[in-house]
């Protein structure tokens, strides 16, 4: 029997997240044995309160937002930008936050003549944040490109199905898996940043119509969907979706191309990659950054911590 060596580790800031299974008890149950604990070495905390100030142990920030991390108040960090720094490793949101699994993305050749013998519809879009100041791209987009054809919304914004989709990536997995294409924008363009929309319509083995990521090709195959990021305007990429909805040896040649570059699940999704991460943090015997800091009064914070 393979000896695990204890870690205690608490939460924080989270919105709903369960202390005992989630993302990260999983993964790190592989190498250690966990322990839940008030007076953890190591603090994981999101962006969703302030609780994290109560801890003056190791703490590590995580967000799949574009939220880039304050290394004066977290010792290491996960999130979706490209950091030139040890105390940083890159964990984009579509790792954690897609129901599927890396293994379920990968594709195989008998796929395309079964996907092309589907009675698909045109395209679908499945969102819920359809706030014009905060999406405007995505929201301006899904009324152009519908000038085309009619595009089948059954998220809470735009909805015109006459139903909105359960929560979860399943119900909206067997949704978008009766269309050609999915309209998968961000919220934002941002380096690094990628969601789990596009991942999702990759799943359904939907073309994705993407926007966001400028270096989304690191993480997936370009070949394999369209971007507007490789267009000089949004006129010149509807031209194209509409040449390959037209155009079956087009529609063919997106769909037979993989998913993941050489058709290699990519090196973020790697749990070892990540549990050596872990094992950096784990092992740094360097004064947390908390108990470098001015201490401050925290009176009404740790009332609230007893609450929580």
């Amino acid at each position: 029997m393979n000896f695990k060596p204890t870690v205690r580790i608490d939460f924080s800031d989270f919105a709903g997240i369960n202390k005992t299974d989630n993302f990260f008890t999983s993964v790190l149950s592989r190498r250690y044995r966990i322990e839940l604990s008030d007076k953890p070495d190591l603090l994981i905390y999101s962006k969703d309160g302030h609780l994290n100030r109560l801890y003056n142990c190791k703490k590590l920030f995580w967000s799949g937002e574009t939220i880039y991390p304050d290394f004066t108040r977290c010792d290491y960090a996960l999130t979706c930008y490209y950091i030139d720094d040890p105390r940083h490793l890159r964990l984009p949101y579509y790792v954690i936050g897609c129901e599927c699994s890396p293994e379920s993305l990968l594709k195989f050749p008998n796929e395309v003549d079964r996907v092309l013998h589907e009675d698909r519809k045109f395209c679908s879009f499945v969102v819920s944040n359809g706030n014009p100041k905060r999406a405007r791209r995505r929201i301006d987009f899904f009324h152009k490109l519908s000038e085309y054809k009619r595009i089948d919304s059954g998220g809470r914004a735009l909805n015109n199905i006459g139903m909105q989709l359960s929560p979860g990536g399943h119900a909206k997995h067997d949704f978008i898996k009766n269309y050609k294409f999915n309209l998968c924008f961000e919220n934002k363009e941002t380096l690094g940043y990628t969601t789990e929309k596009l991942v999702e319509a990759a799943w359904a083995r939907c073309v994705p119509i993407y926007w966001g990521n400028p270096l989304v090709a690191r993480d997936f195959n370009p070949k394999s969907f369209l971007c507007l990021n490789d267009f000089a305007s949004e006129e010149a990429f509807i031209e194209k979706i509409i040449e390959v909805d037209q155009d079956e040896s087009q529609y063919r040649a997106l769909l037979s191309e993989p998913f993941f570059n050489d058709n290699k699940i990519n090196e973020f999704y790697s749990h070892e990659r990540l549990l050596d991460f872990f094992e950096k943090v784990f092992d740094d015997q360097t004064t947390p950054v908390s108990k470098r800091r001015k201490l401050i009064n925290t009176g009404r914070w740790r009332l609230a911590k007893m609450m929580n």
